[in-house]
């Protein structure tokens, strides 16, 4: 059954270790904002402190809503589960502190020789209680291997741009979902798309606006395909209504 700690024991810091993945949970202060889970599986990215201290090398990606939750209230879990072997799930929950690309405390953790391709961050958790549950009706998966697409497009992009993917970031990762503000250090580059400059400056990320311009298209190219089906139901109903009637004025004539 399930157990609860204030450190991390001996025995889950070794089975942590093992495991080929994780997740990471936040969430926003505003009660109407987006709760985010995001998966986490490059080799070497997890690091285990202590008892109470563990870090992560927050690799680019299209969004960057825990960077912007940990920034507003610092609440975050990290969830670990077996897919091999006898079941477990292991909840570390903490708070985090973000420290970005080029911060000191960035350069600290991940010198430049210890970096993954896309690396932008690393977010330190200071863990107060450490849970774990059954896990009983998590499938079993057998790992084949890892996902190269992600480092081969860091790979590339940071050759492309030399500036340790900014350009990217400051497109996609400078706010939340909710607008809440993520990376900073994206702003400090003036190698920007033209095509993201006037979303940026309007609040919304660029990928943000674009689902939102799109969606209104969209809205806007249904409404005439709406208003012919409302149009034939009711020219439908009617004929059915006529039918019926022109069928009673002949039976009273027959009669």
């Amino acid at each position: 059954m399930g157990t609860f700690h204030d450190y991390i024991p001996e025995r889950l810091i070794e089975w942590a270790a093992t495991q080929k993945c994780f997740w990471v949970a936040t969430a926003p202060l505003d009660g109407e904002g987006h709760v985010n889970v995001s998966p986490k599986g490059v080799e070497g990215t997890f690091h285990i402190v202590d008892k109470n201290r563990v870090w992560y090398e927050d690799l680019t990606g299209s969004g960057a809503e825990t960077i912007s939750h940990l920034r507003e209230n610092g609440r975050i879990t990290i969830l670990f589960q077996a897919f091999e072997g006898g079941p477990r799930i292991l909840r570390l929950f903490g708070r985090g502190t973000v420290h970005e690309f080029g911060t000191p405390e960035y350069d600290e953790l991940l010198p430049p020789g210890k970096r993954q391709p896309g690396s932008r961050a690393a977010i330190v958790i200071d863990v107060h209680k450490v849970g774990t549950s059954c896990g009983f009706a998590v499938p079993f998966y057998q790992y084949v291997g890892p996902r190269d697409t992600l480092t081969n497009f860091a790979v590339k992009t940071e050759k492309d741009e030399g500036v340790g993917l900014k350009k990217l970031w400051k497109e996609w990762n400078t706010q939340s979902i909710d607008g809440l503000p993520a990376l900073k250090t994206a702003l400090e580059t003036d190698k920007v798309p033209r095509a993201c400059i006037t979303e940026v400056k309007s609040g919304l990320p660029t990928h943000v606006a674009t689902k939102r311009k799109a969606a209104a298209s969209a809205q806007k190219a249904a409404l005439p395909t709406s208003l012919v089906a409302v149009l034939a139901f009711v020219a439908g109903l009617l004929v059915a209504i006529l039918s019926v009637r022109l069928s009673a004025v002949a039976r009273e004539m027959l009669v």
